[in-house]
């Protein structure tokens, strides 16, 4: 081979692989924010995801219906004049099983994307920070109301099976979903606010769990001290410490629920104005957090 030859340059050579120009339709901005809504409510009972993922979810989907489904068979097999709990109750005694799930799902949902820095991907083009957080925190409310609202909708279809009256039956289940509906919203604003902080979801989920478990059980030693004082008018006011207080606070005042506080002295009307205050603004504060929260991680 001629010496010439081995210090020759190879030829460029352009090939043609077929790349053409986009032409179907842009969908935007609502698109993306539907996507990712629709993804992240799916994520959060496990679906689209590994069989192990959906375990946890769709066992506290299962606890949280099982007792609905036990107290309509009881109440059709006595022949029962009224069911053995109230709609609006029902969360509240098993706040236990939403505040796991919470704990279990709302750092799945932010904790993810903070660990592998994706959040910038998300928010290159056409996704901005107010659709994340929109889409986020419609999500895991949805979620949570999808797992309240269902034991509900189970107790409902129950009574009327058993023959109780339509009316009484049909007010109650409206204020339970009322009530649902409201402890969704904030349990997904602060569930999601303290899974943000750290992108660890180990961290995340004990984070939650501390804030619900804590609060409220200092605010119930404190209404038992209050009670046990003879300061019954302190213990309404207590309450507003604590998530699951708070929601049945606002129940009590507004929604003709039984109180679960101690010796069932839960808030009047006016009272009640201040729970529904700060109910709001623990909702409106929880989304400002994750703004702000999410302007500084996507630089």
């Amino acid at each position: 081979m001629p010496p010439e030859s081995l210090t020759a340059p190879a030829q460029d050579v352009i090939h043609n692989i077929g790349y053409r120009n986009y032409s179907g339709a842009r969908l935007g901005r609502a698109y993306a924010r539907r996507s990712l809504f629709s993804q992240s409510l799916r994520g959060a009972y496990g679906l689209g995801r590994s069989t192990k993922s959906k375990v946890l979810p769709m066992t506290l989907f299962g606890v949280m219906c099982a007792p609905a489904a036990i107290m309509v068979a009881v109440a059709v097999a006595t022949k029962a004049t009224k069911l053995p709990l109230e709609y609006t109750r029902y969360a509240i005694v098993l706040q236990a099983v939403i505040g796991l799930y919470l704990a279990a799902q709302a750092p799945q949902s932010v904790s993810r994307d903070l660990r592998f820095k994706s959040i910038p991907l998300y928010f290159s083009r056409p996704i901005e920070r107010v659709d994340y957080v929109v889409a986020k925190f419609a999500a895991m409310a949805s979620a949570l109301f999808l797992l309240t609202a269902a034991p509900l909708l189970i107790l409902y279809v129950g009574a009327l099976l058993a023959k109780l009256d339509f009316a009484t039956q049909t007010e109650g289940f409206a204020q339970g979903l009322v009530s649902v509906v409201l402890l969704s919203l904030l349990f997904a604003g602060l569930g999601l606010v303290v899974a943000a902080v750290t992108p660890r979801r180990g961290f995340g989920v004990a984070a939650v769990i501390a804030v619900l478990t804590i609060s409220y059980g200092a605010v119930s030693t404190v209404q038992g001290i209050a009670l046990a004082r003879d300061n019954t008018d302190a213990i309404g006011w207590i309450g507003l410490f604590s998530p699951i207080t708070l929601i049945d606070g606002v129940q009590t005042a507004f929604l003709s629920a039984t109180s679960a506080f101690p010796g069932g002295n839960g808030p009047g009307t006016g009272a009640g104005v201040v729970y529904v205050v700060v109910l709001l603004a623990l909702i409106a504060g929880s989304f400002g957090l994750l703004m702000r929260r999410y302007r500084k991680v996507g630089l």
